[in-house]
């Protein structure tokens, strides 16, 4: 890899953000857009850089030798670019869930049911073995969608819990951090700990993550080096099962009541025609084709650089 340039930094760091924006959402995997982007395998390198190798670096050949072995550049954009997105759309995709769930879930389908082919696609060689991982991945990844929410719970050692098992979720293709957050019941949680600036829940969150994040990345890294196709059949499975949680029409089948909003607990996809209420069907539409269409335009920015 060439010496990258200032521009180079920015784009990583807007990855970063598309990453962070995906993830507030619950259905869609941030570690979907690192791997549309052309980053995915660069990040699981770079996370397991992070050992006790790295710091006898350090102490012998100073923070410059340390840094460039860390692939630093790299990390602080885009987990820059991550928070920036976690601190300044959190509310507003909040919002858009809350008010406007068809068209943001419309963009999402879209966009997610682009990334099956552009994964798959990536998959060289196709055996029986492929096709019966890339069925269970799928299954898997549709199992876990149709799990029913926990209760909220904000205690600090299964916050810590949470945040290792989101960020475990959120840099696998199809599998949403946010959603593992919504099954545990802390979504809110720290969603809310998020706007109101509660540093000690987000912090004890943050460490959580770190701690599954370097946990995680080494077994990617080893399956990805040892069983690449294999992987990628997983990762292709997970995504299609994920199409499940983010169709935009729903029936609610069991909701609750939760500080004075409506919760739905239990849902059921069905056709818009069949809708109780306005479908916003042309909308939908032309924001899952514009979602469709820009993982292309992505791949093609990424295959010229």
């Amino acid at each position: 890899m060439g010496a990258r340039k200032l521009v180079d930094y920015t784009i990583i760091t807007l990855k970063g953000m598309a990453m962070g924006a995906a993830d507030v959402v619950p259905g869609v995997s941030g570690g979907t857009i690192a791997f549309i982007s052309g980053i995915y395998e660069e990040l699981i390198s770079s996370i397991n850089n992070i050992n006790l190798k790295l710091f006898t670096v350090l102490k012998k050949e100073g923070f410059s030798a340390f840094w460039k072995q860390l692939n630093g550049n790299f990390l602080l954009a885009l987990f820059t670019g991550i928070f920036i997105s976690l601190f300044s759309l959190a509310k507003f995709l909040s919002w858009l869930l809350e008010n406007q769930p068809i068209l943001l879930w419309s963009f999402f389908f879209g966009l997610v049911l682009a990334s099956i082919f552009l994964v798959g696609k990536e998959i060289k060689k196709w055996n029986v073995v492929s096709i019966l991982v890339l069925i269970a991945g799928a299954c898997i990844a549709y199992f876990i969608t149709t799990l029913p929410p926990n209760e909220n719970v904000d205690s600090y050692p299964f916050l810590f819990l949470s945040g290792a098992l989101a960020v475990c979720a959120m840099i696998l293709p199809g599998i949403s951090g946010a959603f593992i957050l919504v099954l545990l019941g802390s979504y809110k949680t720290i969603l809310d700990a998020v706007h109101e600036r509660d540093l000690k829940m987000v912090i004890t969150v943050a460490v959580g993550a770190i701690f599954g994040l370097l946990s995680f990345a080494r077994l990617l890294k080893w399956m990805f080096k040892n069983y690449r196709n294999t992987t990628l059949a997983l990762l292709t499975g997970f995504i299609l099962g994920s199409l499940n949680k983010i169709w935009p029409w729903k029936e609610v089948l069991q909701s609750k009541v939760f500080d004075d909003k409506i919760i739905p607990i239990k849902e059921n996809n069905i056709s818009p025609l069949a809708f109780d209420g306005d479908p916003q069907l042309t909308f939908a539409i032309i924001l899952a084709l514009l979602g469709f269409s820009l993982i292309f335009i992505l791949e093609r920015i990424a295959s010229k650089k």
